[in-house]
């Protein structure tokens, strides 16, 4: 039994580490966080949202940039292709992804109440943690890279 669960382990590590699949998903993600600040910085300036609200819709928006991205580009082999399959990983992905936003979120507004630090570059630093947890729960649980 333990050899069945190393071997589970490796066989996610190794697919973890697919160097052509994380550069195309970091590229994604630079697009992503492209989204996500430039929403975040209009809503902060251009609306009474604080940084915190205005993260939850900012975030919101790049998801669903990222989704169809990483769907028609870095996963594309990957999962089914009708209505219900996507919609499946689109809803597996909000919710993988509402823990990379936590951390985010949590980084966020940590760095801006307790240390000063000023909401884009809290938020900057907010994405790169939760960029990790992010690509590690879309491979593994979203797309399920570690089957192939």
């Amino acid at each position: 039994m333990l050899d069945s669960v190393l071997e589970a382990c490796r066989m996610r590590l190794r697919a973890l580490l697919s160097t052509a699949r994380f550069s195309l998903f970091a590229g994604v993600g630079f697009v992503g966080a492209a989204v996500d600040i430039l929403t975040l910085f209009l809503l902060v300036e251009l609306t009474p949202l604080g940084p915190s609200p205005a993260k939850v819709l900012s975030w919101e928006l790049s998801i669903v940039v990222i989704f169809v991205i990483n769907e028609w580009w870095t996963f594309a082999n990957y999962g089914g292709m009708g209505p219900r399959a996507i919609g499946k990983r689109f809803l597996r992905s909000n919710a993988v992804r509402f823990a990379g936003f936590l951390v985010t979120l949590g980084v966020l507004a940590g760095l801006v109440r307790w240390f000063g630090v000023w909401y884009l570059a809290a938020n900057a630093i907010g994405l790169a943690v939760g960029f990790f947890v992010n690509y590690t729960c879309e491979s593994l649980y979203t797309w399920r890279v570690h089957r192939d």
